[in-house]
This record gives C-alpha cells, sequence and structure tokens, in this order.
C-alpha cells in the first residue's frame, strides 16, 4: 500500500486567476501499487478509464499512432507524475496510450476516490494546475512540431528529457526509435542528427546512454528556430 502525496517541483506558468496549492502536499488514503515490467501497457487508447495512475518510480510513455500507423509520443512521464486524469475529468475513453518503457511502480487510484480528491479544494486546485501546465505543454509542442525544423526540435526534445532523466545523472536512455517518435521524425535522421551534436560537443554518446554535457548549447541550437 502506498499513501500519494501531491506535491509541486516546478508551478506551472498560470494565468492570474489560478491558484496555489495552499500547503505543500495532500494525502488521501492507501492504494495499491503495482510492478510493470518493461514495455508492458499502463491503458490503452480506447479503453475506458477505471482510475488514476501515479507513477513511483520508472518512466512510462504517452503515445499515440497516427492515420499512417506511425507512433508519436506525446511525453515521457516520470516518477511523480499522474497518468490519465484527463479523460478522467472528461468522463471519456482514453485518448492516448501509456506504456513503461523500464521497469516501473505504479499506484493505481480507484475513480471513485479520485473525485473525493478531486473534489477537495485542495485536490482541485492542484489538478486544475497540473491541467493548464499540460495543456501550455502540449500547444508549446504542437507549435513546435509544426514549425521548428528537426534539429532545433531535437535539441529541444533532449532538454526536455534531461529533466526527466535527473535521477539518472542527467543521462537519457532512450532508444533511437523512441527519440525519433518523441521528436516527430525518423530514426536514421536522429542517428545523424545525434552525431552531429557529438561532433559539435553539446552531447556524448555511450552505448545506449545520451549524456548532454552543454545544455547552453543544445538551448542556443533550439533558439535559433524559435
Amino acid at each position: 500500500m502506498y499513501t500519494v502525496e501531491l506535491k509541486y517541483s516546478e508551478e506551472p506558468a498560470a494565468p492570474p486567476h489560478f491558484l496555489k496549492l495552499s500547503s505543500n502536499s495532500f494525502e488521501e488514503g492507501d492504494f495499491d501499487e503495482n510492478f510493470y515490467q518493461k514495455s508492458q501497457m499502463v491503458f490503452r487508447k480506447g479503453n475506458t478509464p477505471r482510475g488514476l495512475f501515479y507513477i513511483k518510480s520508472g518512466r512510462v510513455k504517452i503515445y499515440k499512432h497516427g492515420s499512417d500507423g506511425k507512433e508519436q509520443i506525446l511525453t515521457i512521464a516520470a516518477a511523480g507524475r499522474f497518468l490519465g486524469y484527463t479523460d478522467l475529468l472528461a468522463q471519456r475513453k482514453y485518448t492516448s496510450s501509456a506504456m513503461s518503457i523500464e521497469e516501473a511502480v505504479i499506484v493505481f487510484i480507484p475513480k471513485e476516490d479520485f473525485f473525493k480528491i478531486f473534489k477537495s479544494n485542495e485536490g482541485s486546485d492542484y489538478f486544475t494546475n497540473l491541467l493548464c501546465k499540460d495543456l501550455i505543454e502540449a500547444e508549446k509542442k504542437m507549435v513546435s512540431m509544426a514549425y521548428t525544423p528537426v534539429r532545433g526540435r531535437l535539441a529541444e526534445g533532449l532538454l526536455e528529457l534531461v529533466d526527466t532523466y535527473e535521477d539518472h545523472e542527467h543521462k537519457i536512455e532512450l532508444s533511437r526509435e523512441d527519440l525519433a517518435n518523441f521528436i516527430g521524425t525518423a530514426k536514421e535522421t536522429v542517428i545523424r542528427l545525434l552525431s552531429e551534436f557529438k561532433s559539435e560537443k553539446l552531447v556524448q554518446i555511450q552505448g545506449k546512454y545520451i549524456q548532454v554535457i552543454n545544455p547552453q548549447g543544445l538551448s542556443k541550437v533550439n533558439s535559433l528556430y524559435s
């Protein structure tokens, strides 16, 4: 059993009328935690949500498939993230799928308990802020996909993933295929651009790991196209 604490490590950039949490944490009951192997489904697009998922450890990719069948990764979620809350709030079937990309421990919060949390002042404030932050990030990514060349998207994606892998000394452990699906390009293009970034001393490649060694340089690459 696991007690879920709702905490902010980063306050989302929200309009002034959105409220902040009135305290540092919110606790609501004890819930079951489940172990997931690498590449195990957490939930699938089209299924009906039965509750909320909270990542205690590990990482999960949230993705969809385009009309051509190609996978598009919307985000890589790490420990401390909630999954599936937007579909629960909208009372609709899942609009995307979630799969673990490494071993993970995920807490399941039944639907009834989630709405008890959400109806409390603190829970409502928390998830309202979270929804706002996620909408801003989704809009930012949509604009990037539409207007930023792939070199800029890779720089931006690596900077985003650095935070996701902060517990791995910022060493990004993601397959080249998943990285390509994350920034919306071909695997071969990612391999070529990573080689360029390595030559420019922006990253180090250590087998399956990618380590950002010059985040300022990557930010400069990204800013050239923004």
